[in-house]
């Protein structure tokens, strides 16, 4: 499409043509259009390479969506200032490069979503700026943006959603943030580090906390349970925590993804994990759980890094599905409680490199809605229970570097899986080709004198041999060196033994031959 096709569009107000694969190319680079659009919204059209300088000629904007569009040269200092009626504004998905210079926000703007593009530089221009007191979403994740982050948040009062994902930040988490009603905060990926301050158990509006992959030190505090119990995601993966799990997380009922992996946990698995109500089965969630509505917008949340099926994912659209417990990857002790097998709703369990020993619970078989679970490189002992073969949806399963010995349970989903799935232990049996330790299941009993044929010496026959000679010699022996008459008696009685046996012999040969 050219400007011609626009020329005589004088009256234009509402112009949507989103979910198209349109190109809109200019004869003119200064192009003026004929209309002020109030609403403007062409995701997935090809805008530039270069910034769409014809935008700022729009004054009457009150939407803006130009969503993954091709924009990749840096966007002009005051474009943002010359809409004064804007309150949504969407660029993300797009290779903007240039410093984040957003300043002079109008006060109407509600929604700002400039994500996945190549922005770089501080936050101060922006956070710290006037004017912003109706923004509620603020979407800034997958950018370059660096250095710390300013406490500014009390110009942002009526902010409920922040990201800032997949940056370059750094320093402690912003201690004033605990003053907003924040529903949503996700800082993963970036490089903060220093302990959680107690400020943030001012969030009691939480449904999401994501703060993996930085440099969090410490242990996971205690009031994340007690005072966070809104809390449906819980991600706090790849960081430096250290102590136990606290017992206070299961007063997050709600909980559906509580992921810590990677820290340097210690202690327990927390038996009382069952109290979680969503991954019980006790309650239900929505799909609509995660999804903010203002101004007739529905605003779905950006989504969550998760591994699952060993590879790690974003998931966004199908997030309120998502039912995960993953601990992987610290120093976990102690026995896998049976309590976990009651969260009849869990997709995915990962429990794998830690120290747990013990044996996999029975019931694990009850857990039938599984669809990934590792236990590997544990200390694991027992058998495999015979209910992993009621597991019918299990795309991934891996229990490899245990002590697990006996045959594998029979199962269409157990058979499936490489035998990567079960190295490492003395299992037998499909998939498995080798026995790998495995004993072998006897073909009969061994009747009464029939010879066994052993792998090695019968070392319990050879030693009662030997205890029985040494015991019958010395018995026989010890009495006659120590007394010297029972010596005489002896030797006497073996010397009549012997002229009697001989003149029997003599009378029995005589007889013979006489006759």
């Amino acid at each position: 499409m050219t400007e011609a096709h626009f020329i005589k569009l004088v009256s234009l107000k509402d112009l949507k043509g989103s979910a198209n694969k349109l190109i809109l190319r200019l004869q003119a680079a200064n192009w003026i259009p004929p209309f002020q659009l109030e609403y403007l919204s062409l995701i997935n059209w090809v805008l530039g390479p270069q910034f769409p300088l014809w935008l700022q000629s729009q004054k009457d904007l009150m939407e803006l969506d130009i969503c993954n569009t091709g924009i990749s040269s840096p966007m002009p200092e005051s474009f943002v200032r010359s809409f004064s009626n804007l309150y949504y504004l969407n660029m993300s998905n797009n290779h903007i490069r240039g410093p984040l210079t957003f300043s002079g926000i109008p006060a109407t703007l509600e929604i700002i979503d400039i994500s996945s593009n190549g922005f770089w530089g501080s936050l101060h221009p922006l956070l710290c700026s006037s004017g912003v007191t109706s923004t509620y979403f603020l979407n800034l994740g997958n950018n370059n943006l660096s250095g710390e982050v300013p406490e500014c948040w009390e110009k942002w009062p009526e902010l409920v959603l922040l990201n800032l994902e997949n940056n370059s930040l750094s320093g402690e988490i912003p201690r004033t943030l605990g003053s907003l009603n924040l529903q949503y905060l996700n800082m993963h990926g970036n490089k903060f580090s220093g302990r959680l301050h107690s400020s943030l158990m001012n969030l009691t509006e939480l449904d999401v906390l994501e703060l993996g992959r930085n440099e969090l030190t410490g242990s996971i505090p205690t009031w994340i349970g007690r005072k966070l119990t809104r809390l449906r995601i819980l991600n706090l993966r790849s960081n430096r925590f250290a102590g136990n799990i606290p017992h206070e997380l299961c007063h997050i009922r709600h909980i559906q993804i509580l992921d810590l992996a990677h820290n340097n946990l210690s202690g327990n698995v927390p038996r009382c994990f069952n109290n979680f109500s969503i991954l019980s089965g006790i309650e239900r969630n929505s799909r609509n759980d995660f999804a903010y509505v203002s101004s007739g917008h529905r605003t779905p949340i950006a989504g969550d890094s998760l591994v699952t099926n060993g590879r790690e994912d974003t998931y966004s659209s199908i997030l309120p599905l998502v039912m995960l417990i993953d601990l992987s990857c610290n120093n976990l002790t102690g026995y896998i409680p049976s309590e976990l097998m009651s969260l009849l709703e869990l997709k995915s369990l990962n429990l794998s490199r830690n120290q747990l020993s013990g044996s996999i619970p029975e019931k694990i078989g009850n857990m039938k809605e599984l669809i990934s679970l590792d236990l590997s490189v544990n200390w694991l002992s027992g058998e495999l229970p015979m209910s992993l073969s009621k597991l019918n949806f299990l795309s991934s399963f891996n229990v490899s570097f245990n002590s697990l010995t006996g045959r594998i349970p029979t199962s269409t989903q157990l058979q499936s899986f490489s035998e990567s799935s079960f190295f490492g232990n003395k299992l037998c049996g499909a998939p498995l080709t080798e026995t790998n330790g495995c004993e072998r299941v006897k073909a009969a009993t061994h009747t009464i004198g029939e010879k066994k044929e052993e792998d090695g010496a019968d070392w319990g026959l050879i030693i009662s041999i030997v205890v029985g000679f040494v015991c019958g010699f010395w018995m026989i022996m010890g009495p006659l060196i120590v007394r010297r008459s029972w010596r005489i008696a002896y030797f006497s009685f073996v010397s009549n033994l012997r002229y009697m046996v001989y003149d029997v012999i003599h009378k029995y040969c005589c007889h013979m031959f006489s006759s």
